[in-house]
């Protein structure tokens, strides 16, 4: 979850939404890449969820990565709740999942190097405690009983919330982790072609990243039961967004969308204000029944963009959302599917000619075959394995075109990072199949044996 922004000019005038969002536009030379990846802790012992605090517990772990590798803390009320270091942040999701936010690198080698000694420093402190970290897409066996609330106030006001709209919201709280990377455009028409083409194609990432067969101790009857569960969180703020598709969408239709969206909170001086349910709308008027006579600060805008939950998802950058967390080699996958699609105008192009025939209908029916059946989707005449087939090639090619060098320059370019996926291309299987094999097979039914297989 993002951390709350503070300060800001007053917004006087409309325009001020708008501008906030075209202020992201950068040329392609300052182009960057922002990994994010969540994973589950727990006791090595129970195998329980990790508690927020005690001598193996969240704030252990994040004592430890402040102690011993030079991260800052980040406090809310008193409490331990992050860390920051080097443009980078370390964040907690509301059931305790810990969050890498990355730093805005040139090149997915540096992301991925980012991620693995992210995935070191926590595994030092984790041995040491006797804690482990999983990446899977949901909790395979934690009830919502079992995980606790991270104590900061903006969860506080979402859990309030989540149990008056959809039916699934707590449970994204607590129990479901992702990967995402978050990419820049250079004007708004780039804005709009990266953002059709985000969209479009995130349920081949949910295909492709599938990684949560399991909830509550048995097989759930998807590949991707956290895309389940997004798909019944909050009607008002998720979703594939038809309007993206139509003629004249920029970056003030998003202004309309995101000021319908209805608000969490106002953050003032460290605290979170409750404006369940209220309106941006009002807000700007001075009508914000949580804070009458009051006009937003441009972060206030910033923070209420946060709380739009799509597939993909604009603010001065663009968000990929649609993704599974899971195991180490996938974190780099996913920025290196996505970069290689969009940061090439040729790859770029050519993934929206792989998607510019869908309708709406055929979008949203993608995301939800690709939740159930992952690869095995086929909606129509549409065949996922075939989309991801050809989606994986475009990005190959990106990636080639690129050429951004590693490795001292012994790596002429990033397309081995797409390695986990090709794979998967050509076996037909995704990691949801792969632990649905052991589970039915090696594993005899008991999923506990997922823990010691495929912690980090």
């Amino acid at each position: 979850m993002s951390i709350p922004q503070s300060g800001g000019a007053p917004i006087e005038d409309h325009s001020q939404l708008a501008e906030y969002l075209e202020s992201g536009c950068k040329p392609k030379a300052e182009w960057r890449i922002g990994t994010e990846h969540e994973k589950f802790g727990y006791c090595k012992d129970t195998l329980k969820p990790l508690p927020y605090d005690g001598a193996r517990s969240i704030v252990a772990v994040l004592q430890g990565l402040r102690d011993r590798h030079g991260w800052s803390p980040v406090e809310e009320g008193g409490k331990l709740i992050g860390l920051e270091k080097d443009a980078a942040n370390i964040s907690l999701e509301p059931g305790g999942a810990v969050e890498l936010s990355g730093a805005m690198l040139e090149t997915i080698h540096e992301t991925c190097d980012e991620v693995n000694e992210h995935l070191r420093e926590v595994k030092n402190i984790a041995d040491e405690i006797g804690v482990g970290f999983i990446g899977l897409g949901a909790a395979p066996l934690w009830t919502h009983e079992e995980m606790p609330l991270m104590p900061k106030g903006r969860y506080r006001l979402m859990n309030d919330y989540m149990q008056k709209v959809g039916t699934m919201g707590t449970a994204m709280m607590r129990r479901t982790t992702t990967v995402q990377v978050n990419l820049d455009f250079a004007s708004e028409a780039d804005m709009v072609q990266k953002m059709r083409v985000a969209l479009a194609l995130q349920p081949v990432a949910t295909a492709l990243f599938a990684n949560s067969p399991f909830f509550e101790g048995k097989p759930n009857g998807h590949k991707s039961w956290r895309s389940h569960i997004w798909r019944n969180l909050d009607d008002d703020r998720t979703g594939m967004l038809p309007f993206v598709f139509e003629d004249g969408f920029g970056f003030e239709a998003w202004v309309q969308y995101a000021l319908d969206v209805p608000m969490y909170f106002v953050y003032r001086d460290g605290e979170y204000i409750d404006a369940l349910g209220m309106s941006f709308r009002d807000f700007l008027k001075g009508e914000l029944p949580a804070l009458p006579g009051e006009k937003p600060l441009i972060s206030d805008w910033a923070d209420h963009l946060t709380t739009a939950f799509p597939e993909a998802r604009a603010k001065k950058y663009i968000e990929m959302r649609g993704a599974d967390g899971g195991p180490w080699r996938r974190l780099c996958a996913l920025p290196a599917f996505w970069v290689g699609l969009l940061y090439d105008q040729g790859a770029l192009d050519a993934a929206w000619d792989l998607v510019k025939g869908w309708s709406a209908e055929t979008r949203d029916t993608l995301r939800v075959e690709a939740s159930v059946q992952g690869l095995q989707a086929k909606v129509g005449d549409i065949s996922m394995h075939d989309v991801a087939r050809e989606a994986l090639a475009i990005s190959e090619a990106g990636l080639r075109v690129r050429a951004r060098a590693g490795a001292g320059g012994l790596i002429p370019d990033e397309t081995h990072f797409l390695n986990a996926l090709k794979e998967s291309v050509d076996s037909g299987k995704v990691p949801a199949d792969e632990l649905l094999d052991q589970y039915h097979g090696d594993w005899a039914g008991d999923l506990t044996r997922i823990y010691a297989e495929y912690s980090y």
